[in-house]
Protein backbone atom coordinates (compact mmCIF):
# COMPACT_ATOMS: atom_id res chain seq x y z
CA UNK A 1 0.00 0.00 0.00
CA UNK A 2 0.56 3.81 -0.90
CA UNK A 3 0.46 6.70 1.51
CA UNK A 4 0.63 10.24 0.83
CA UNK A 5 0.81 12.56 3.33
CA UNK A 6 -0.33 16.19 2.29
CA UNK A 7 2.02 17.90 5.94
CA UNK A 8 1.00 21.72 6.55
CA UNK A 9 2.08 23.79 9.07
CA UNK A 10 -1.03 24.04 11.27
CA UNK A 11 -2.66 26.56 13.32
CA UNK A 12 -4.84 27.03 16.26
CA UNK A 13 -7.87 27.74 15.15
CA UNK A 14 -9.40 24.54 13.57
CA UNK A 15 -11.23 25.89 10.61
CA UNK A 16 -7.71 27.27 9.18
CA UNK A 17 -7.45 23.23 8.49
CA UNK A 18 -10.96 23.14 6.19
CA UNK A 19 -8.77 23.99 2.75
CA UNK A 20 -6.24 21.43 3.29
CA UNK A 21 -9.30 19.00 4.10
CA UNK A 22 -10.75 19.96 0.38
CA UNK A 23 -7.49 19.06 -1.11
CA UNK A 24 -7.21 15.51 0.64
CA UNK A 25 -10.69 15.15 -0.84
CA UNK A 26 -9.50 16.50 -4.49
CA UNK A 27 -6.45 13.97 -4.31
CA UNK A 28 -8.48 11.35 -3.04
CA UNK A 29 -11.46 12.04 -6.05
CA UNK A 30 -8.39 11.78 -8.38
CA UNK A 31 -6.83 8.57 -6.46
CA UNK A 32 -9.26 7.15 -4.78
CA UNK A 33 -7.04 3.79 -4.11
CA UNK A 34 -4.79 5.84 -2.23
CA UNK A 35 -4.40 6.52 1.31
CA UNK A 36 -4.35 10.04 1.57
CA UNK A 37 -3.84 11.62 5.00
CA UNK A 38 -2.83 15.25 6.69
CA UNK A 39 -0.36 16.17 9.19
CA UNK A 40 0.58 19.02 10.92
CA UNK A 41 3.93 20.30 12.04
CA UNK A 42 2.18 22.25 15.57
CA UNK A 43 -1.26 23.34 16.55
CA UNK A 44 -2.78 20.49 14.87
CA UNK A 45 -3.22 16.97 15.19
CA UNK A 46 -1.99 14.44 13.95
CA UNK A 47 1.38 15.15 13.35
CA UNK A 48 3.78 14.39 10.94
CA UNK A 49 5.39 11.20 12.77
CA UNK A 50 2.16 10.06 13.82
CA UNK A 51 0.78 10.27 10.66
CA UNK A 52 3.76 8.69 9.22
CA UNK A 53 3.07 5.81 12.07
CA UNK A 54 -0.48 5.36 11.38
CA UNK A 55 0.19 4.95 7.80
CA UNK A 56 2.44 2.19 8.36
CA UNK A 57 -0.09 0.87 11.18
CA UNK A 58 -2.22 0.75 8.06
CA UNK A 59 -0.31 -1.33 5.47
CA UNK A 60 1.68 1.12 3.35
CA UNK A 61 4.86 -0.06 2.29
CA UNK A 62 5.94 3.66 0.64
CA UNK A 63 5.04 7.29 2.22
CA UNK A 64 5.23 10.09 0.33
CA UNK A 65 5.30 13.72 2.05
CA UNK A 66 4.41 16.85 0.30
CA UNK A 67 4.51 20.07 1.95
CA UNK A 68 1.83 22.10 1.45
CA UNK A 69 3.89 25.07 1.96
CA UNK A 70 4.29 27.88 -0.52
CA UNK A 71 7.85 28.16 -0.56
CA UNK A 72 10.70 25.66 1.02
CA UNK A 73 11.35 28.15 4.26
CA UNK A 74 13.11 26.59 7.55
CA UNK A 75 10.54 24.16 8.42
CA UNK A 76 10.75 21.93 5.28
CA UNK A 77 14.63 22.72 4.76
CA UNK A 78 14.91 21.38 8.25
CA UNK A 79 12.33 20.52 10.80
CA UNK A 80 11.11 18.15 7.64
CA UNK A 81 14.30 16.19 7.23
CA UNK A 82 14.85 15.53 10.70
CA UNK A 83 10.75 14.31 11.28
CA UNK A 84 11.97 11.95 7.80
CA UNK A 85 15.06 10.59 9.48
CA UNK A 86 13.44 10.25 12.78
CA UNK A 87 10.49 8.17 10.65
CA UNK A 88 13.31 5.69 8.80
CA UNK A 89 14.49 4.90 11.77
CA UNK A 90 11.18 3.43 13.38
CA UNK A 91 10.28 2.14 10.21
CA UNK A 92 13.67 0.75 8.02
CA UNK A 93 11.66 -1.59 6.14
CA UNK A 94 8.75 1.54 4.63
CA UNK A 95 10.47 3.53 2.18
CA UNK A 96 9.91 7.16 2.63
CA UNK A 97 10.28 9.89 0.23
CA UNK A 98 9.49 14.07 0.26
CA UNK A 99 8.23 16.43 -2.47
CA UNK A 100 8.82 19.76 -2.84
CA UNK A 101 6.97 22.48 -1.32
CA UNK A 102 3.99 22.53 -3.36
CA UNK A 103 3.77 26.14 -3.69
CA UNK A 104 7.24 25.84 -6.05
CA UNK A 105 5.05 24.14 -8.61
CA UNK A 106 4.36 26.11 -11.77
CA UNK A 107 1.04 25.10 -11.93
CA UNK A 108 0.26 26.08 -8.67
CA UNK A 109 2.13 29.40 -9.48
CA UNK A 110 -0.74 29.69 -12.50
CA UNK A 111 -3.46 28.81 -9.82
CA UNK A 112 -2.02 31.22 -7.70
CA UNK A 113 -1.87 34.09 -10.49
CA UNK A 114 -5.14 33.25 -11.77
CA UNK A 115 -7.26 33.05 -8.80
CA UNK A 116 -5.33 36.87 -7.48
CA UNK A 117 -6.45 38.10 -10.65
CA UNK A 118 -9.92 36.73 -10.52
CA UNK A 119 -10.45 39.21 -7.27
CA UNK A 120 -9.56 42.07 -8.87
CA UNK A 121 -12.50 44.59 -8.15
CA UNK A 122 -14.67 42.13 -6.74
CA UNK A 123 -12.85 42.63 -3.23
CA UNK A 124 -16.07 43.26 -0.72
CA UNK A 125 -13.48 44.00 2.42
CA UNK A 126 -12.56 47.37 0.43
CA UNK A 127 -9.84 49.50 2.91
CA UNK A 128 -12.18 52.43 3.88
CA UNK A 129 -11.22 55.52 1.76
CA UNK A 130 -9.21 53.43 -0.38
CA UNK A 131 -11.92 53.39 -3.44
Amino acid sequence: MASLILFAHGARDPEWARPLERLREAVLARRPDLDVRLAFLEFMAPTLPEAIDAAVAAGAHEVDVAPVFLAQGGHVKRDLPAMLADAAARHPAVKLAVHPSLGEAQSVVEALAQAALAGLGASQDAVAGGR
